[in-house]
């Protein structure tokens, strides 16, 4: 596995989104400052984290059975079991996998944790998804772009304003996919809740964007992209094939979709 410069120091006087996240699902590879915002957030947040992590599970899995076997997985975050490498080398053993993420805790986990199957790859990047042109640079070196990629962006694009052009680094990342390949995405939103603004506010003003977006506005991410049934849904319905389980929707935060590039 290749991975970024290891010597990359690590800014604990400030949370980070990857080490709230993993504290949120009840890992041990965060920080005091993130443990403390994480502390903060309402239980909503904690559920909305564990459905979104399920989510990712189902659309790799889809993809991978769906054929696809390379994926760049932009905004990874801390190794948690089953990661994505694990979920689709379980359907093919020869999937090559290529993470990337700007939190250089994350790039100490992946050198000890991301470990391929024998038959596939697993490769690293330390990255911003500010920086697509670079992502997909070091991505051409392990994947091959004549044949279809999943580009897996779980739960990142809410920590981009509008004025970083989310939506044009997403064209950018998916322009370079070629025909057959997917985008899956997963975005946070408060369409389905009541607004906690005292709690967004806490989680702003520890220094972390944070922009929720409605339906509507996800759904640009998807432009010119085939929705795969059932479409752009609370992350909990996302279920490919038969109709999801019953689910009563109080609690969800984040919209889902993958969509198929022509």
């Amino acid at each position: 596995m290749t991975a970024g410069p290891a010597g990359t120091p690590i800014d604990t006087s400030r949370p980070h989104p990857a080490r709230v996240y993993d504290y949120l699902l009840g890992g041990k590879d965060h920080y005091p400052v993130d443990q403390e915002l994480g502390e903060q957030m309402p239980e909503l947040a904690k559920v909305g984290v564990a459905q979104n992590r399920a989510f990712m599970h189902r659309a790799a899995r889809w993809a991978a059975r769906a054929g696809i076997g390379q994926f760049l997985d932009i905004g990874t975050g801390i190794p948690t079991r089953p990661n994505l490498h694990q979920i689709v080398q379980e359907v093919d053993p020869a999937a090559r996998v290529v993470y990337a993420d700007n939190d250089p805790i994350v790039l100490r986990h992946a050198e000890a944790l991301l470990v391929s199957s024998p038959e596939g790859a697993t490769d690293y990047l330390e990255a911003d998804v500010r920086e697509p042109e670079k992502i997909l640079a070091h991505a051409r070196t392990v994947l091959d772009f004549g044949r279809p990629v999943a580009l897996s962006m779980i739960a990142l694009m809410h920590f981009l304003a509008d004025e970083d052009d989310p939506y044009g680094i997403t064209r950018t990342l998916v322009d370079a996919l070629p025909a057959g390949s997917c985008l899956v995405l997963s975005h946070f939103t408060v369409d389905f809740l009541v607004v906690d603004q005292a709690a967004l506010d806490r989680y702003r003003s520890s220094g972390i964007t944070l922009q929720p977006r409605s339906g509507a506005e996800v759904a640009r991410f998807f432009d010119g992209l085939d929705l795969v049934e059932p479409g752009l849904v609370a992350a909990p319905r996302w279920h490919p094939g038969p109709p999801a389980p019953e689910h009563r929707g109080a609690t969800d935060t984040i919209y889902a979709g993958v969509g198929r590039v022509r």
